[in-house]
């Protein structure tokens, strides 16, 4: 007979929730390995943050001119 799988402890849940945000699973030569999820500001990549909220001034004196001609796009 095999054993019964036992529950997680709340101290168990908490930690595997923040593993859970804090790393992603994707596929490398074949194999499903765990990275640390990109940084992100209100669920947007920086990128697309800096676009849709940057001031033009600002963009200029962080040298950011990459994203001065590019409107904001919906994502």
């Amino acid at each position: 007979m095999t054993k019964k799988k036992r529950k997680l402890t709340a101290a168990q849940k908490a930690e595997k929730q923040r593993r859970k945000q804090e790393y992603m699973f994707v596929m490398m030569n074949g194999r499903q390995v765990r990275v640390k999820r990109p940084p992100t500001i209100d669920g947007l990549d920086i990128d697309t943050f800096l676009r849709r909220n940057a001031d033009p001034t600002w963009l200029v004196q962080n040298e950011m001119w990459h994203l001065l001609g590019s409107e904001p796009d919906d994502e």
